[in-house]
């Protein structure tokens, strides 16, 4: 299943690691092990956040993708499924229309 994970960096240990050198290393130590569909970046309530998007084929790797952020940035996580068009197409919204009107 695709998942959007959505990650909120605090200001501190991230300021910290920014300083001495080893945000960008602690980052990408972590992309590069999520492998992530797609990565962005941007700010969310006033924080650094991520917006990644990854394929989990099963529920027991959550603890796998969210751990990092929190160990490594004290960070808060949120999984969200999320669709393509394609995956939207399959779901016959025609059919749940007429089911539940």
């Amino acid at each position: 299943m695709r998942m959007l994970l959505r990650v909120e960096i605090p200001h501190e240990p991230f300021n910290s690691f920014l300083k001495d050198g080893s945000a960008g290393a602690k980052m990408m130590g972590i992309l590069n092990e999520l492998k992530p569909e797609a990565a962005y970046f941007t700010d969310i309530n006033g924080h650094r956040c991520g917006l990644l998007f990854l394929q989990v084929e099963n529920n027991s790797q959550i603890p796998a993708i969210s751990e990092p952020w929190f160990l490594t940035f004290n960070a808060d996580v949120y999984l969200h499924p999320v669709m393509v068009p394609e995956d939207l197409a399959k779901s016959d919204l025609a059919a749940l229309g007429k089911k539940w009107a």
